[in-house]
């Protein structure tokens, strides 16, 4: 009962270009692809394998594993080489497409609403946009932008977007220790509503 109980809590937040759907995890394992079969359809997408994916229960928990698709997934940054345990919030890259995990430990129920962004000044959004505009490119194995990159789009100093970076890291409340800094305000950005699919595309 507990580890139905932990799938049917455990979902993706899937992001088409129509906006966010939510897909619940069930049963033994779901294939991601881009055939109809699949459990999760990103027939949107043409760098998407006909069956690209699989994510596969244990228990109250999930891993992914890629299938030999041609271009790849990637999590949190890093392509699969081989199965990979996904943790709460993990960002799932699959051809074009952005997907987030949340886990059944991580969030009660899909429904719960996310926390309201954080009060930003126009430039720590235009920070914000810079930084996540790579991750909908239509580029496979993206990652946020660096530092020298978002300064180079906003015509301003490296210094100065990485003051910004700091004062947002703080707002967002991420974990000062982390070396994935970039990455998880980039998905906490995503994930509050901070910035939208539509502001980037």
């Amino acid at each position: 009962m507990t580890s139905d109980a932990g799938r049917a809590t455990s979902f993706l937040e899937v992001w088409r270009p129509g906006g966010v759907e939510v897909v619940l995890l069930a049963g033994p394992s779901m294939t991601i692809g881009r055939d109809e079969g699949n459990g999760v359809v990103l027939d949107h997408d043409g760098q998407v394998s006909s069956l690209h994916a699989v994510l596969q229960s244990y228990g109250a928990s999930w891993a992914i594993r890629d299938l030999g698709s041609t271009n790849g997934t990637v999590v949190a940054g890093e392509r699969l080489i081989a199965e990979r345990a996904l943790r709460h919030g993990d960002a799932i890259q699959v051809g074009a497409t952005r997907m987030v995990f949340r886990g059944a430990a991580g969030r009660a129920a899909p429904t719960t609403a996310p926390r309201k962004p954080p009060e930003l000044t126009r430039r720590e959004r235009d920070v914000l946009l810079a930084l996540c505009r790579p991750l909908f490119s239509g580029a496979v194995f993206t990652e946020p932008a660096t530092a020298r990159a978002v300064a180079a789009e906003l015509v301003v100093s490296e210094a100065a977007v990485k003051q910004h970076l700091l004062r947002l890291y703080d707002k967002f409340e991420l974990d000062p220790a982390s070396t994935r800094r970039r990455v998880e305000l980039a998905n906490a950005a995503l994930q509050r509503g901070a910035v939208t699919p539509a502001d980037l595309t």
